[in-house]
Parts: structure tokens; C-alpha cells; sequence
């Protein structure tokens, strides 16, 4: 109870998905092992990695880093626009979310976050992507619907949002 808790994760940039996401209330070593498992078995290691200038960053971070072939970009001190899709990122799932919830514990806020992350991916519309979600790849069509359409209102994150969708 009452412990600082750390939320790693990993945003493409490309679309906004996140990839990866992480809690831990001690991230020492930490850190660079979520960096090796973001890039493990399905996935590149991406070319670039921007962070700011956190201490957790440390000399086996990017001892990591250059194993895996990524080259890290350190953000300048009090720029947050030099990585605002992530600070955007932070800001969603804390007003949209956390702000509503109490966290008694790591696992249950492992599991807001992977709901939110969940929700963030596949339903939440992004004004940069045409309103589309990051694992949208399909572009909507309209069809035209018969007076007899049903439209149903699914919630999600424990009722906070709704996803809908045409009734069968």
C-alpha cells in the first residue's frame, strides 16, 4: 500500500500502438530486461529508442541497447514536446482511467493498464490516424442499414467507455 509503482512501456510511433507495458515498484535492472522482451521473438528492435534522461537508464540499459542493434535518443531536460507521443500516451490512460480507480496493488495496476492499453489499440479513435484505432488497418466502410440495424453499446474499462457495434 502507498508504494511508488513504475509503468514501463513501448509506443510505435508509426501508429500509436503500444507494444509493450510493464509494472514494478523496483526498476533498477529492471528496465533494460523489459527493453529485451519488447524485442523478443515476433518483433524487430526498433532503430531508435527515445527516453528522457532517467536515471533507470543506466550503463547496462545501453549496454542492451547496443546489443540489439537500437540507437538511443535522450530527449533534452524539460522538453516533453521532443517525445509527445508518449506523453500524450501517459496523460490518456491517467485522466481516462487511472484517475477513476484506486490501485491497491502491482497486479491490479498491471491489469488497468493492459485493459486501458487493450482499449487504447483497438477502439480509442486518434485524430492523427483519420479517427482510426492503431490496429485498425482496415479502412470502414459504410453500409447501409435497414431500419430493423440494431446498434449495441459494449462497456469497456469497467464501464467508463463503451465500444459499439451493429447488432446481428
Amino acid at each position: 500500500m502507498f508504494q511508488t509503482l513504475y509503468v514501463f512501456f513501448v509506443v510505435r510511433h508509426v501508429n500509436r500502438e503500444i507494444l509493450h507495458i510493464a509494472v514494478t515498484p523496483y526498476p533498477a535492472e529492471w528496465t533494460a530486461q523489459q527493453l529485451v522482451e519488447c524485442c523478443a521473438r515476433d518483433r524487430w528492435p526498433p532503430r531508435f529508442l527515445i527516453h528522457d534522461r532517467d536515471s533507470r537508464y543506466d550503463a547496462t540499459f545501453e549496454r542492451r541497447l547496443r546489443h540489439l542493434g537500437i540507437e538511443q535518443v535522450r530527449t533534452p531536460f524539460r522538453a516533453p514536446r521532443a517525445n509527445a507521443i508518449s506523453e500524450r500516451w501517459v496523460k490518456s490512460v491517467r485522466t481516462e482511467y487511472l484517475d477513476h480507480l484506486f490501485i491497491f496493488s502491482e497486479s491490479h495496476l498491471r491489469r488497468a493498464v493492459s485493459s486501458h492499453v487493450a482499449y487504447f489499440n483497438g477502439w480509442r479513435p486518434h485524430r492523427s490516424l483519420g479517427q482510426r484505432a492503431p490496429r485498425d488497418l482496415t479502412i470502414f466502410q459504410i453500409r447501409a442499414c435497414e431500419a430493423s440495424c440494431k446498434i449495441i453499446a459494449e462497456p469497456v474499462l469497467g464501464g467508463l467507455h463503451h465500444v459499439y457495434k451493429l447488432a446481428a
